[in-house]
């Protein structure tokens, strides 16, 4: 008998404020069973008093599901609810796929890097 163990996705998240840009920095899994830590951290960031701009850094997230892009679209909503601006960047892999399999990736700002998203905002990158 051979013992299979599971795979259990993983998900980090972390925040900063830069200059009055709320940055959240996205990597490992977003999936049904880590969404609702990504949940936790965009609610945060899109509730008053938020900053006006909020920056989600995907560029290490090595799988999305529609449960992880349906978190995006929430958050988006919410910002746009608040007149805010929600930019994704570094988008690549599954994520990507998916938004343009949705045609999400016309509704979401994006932009290659958080460095080129802080840049367009008119903040300074490190």
């Amino acid at each position: 008998m051979t013992s299979q163990r599971q795979h259990l996705p993983v998900l980090t998240v972390s925040a900063e404020l830069r200059d009055g840009v709320s940055i959240i920095r996205v990597a490992g899994e977003l999936d049904l069973a880590t969404a609702p830590t990504l949940r936790r951290h965009l609610r945060a960031a899109t509730l008053p008093p938020a900053p006006p701009v909020l920056i989600v850094d995907v560029g290490e997230v090595s799988f999305c599901d529609s449960v992880g892009l349906s978190e995006l679209v929430l958050a988006l909503h919410h910002s746009q609810t608040g007149g805010r601006r929600l930019i994704l960047s570094g988008l690549h892999g599954s994520l990507e796929r998916l938004l343009y399999r949705t045609g999400l990736h016309n509704v979401f700002e994006r932009h290659a890097s958080c460095d080129a998203a802080l840049r367009q905002v008119g903040v300074e990158a490190d």
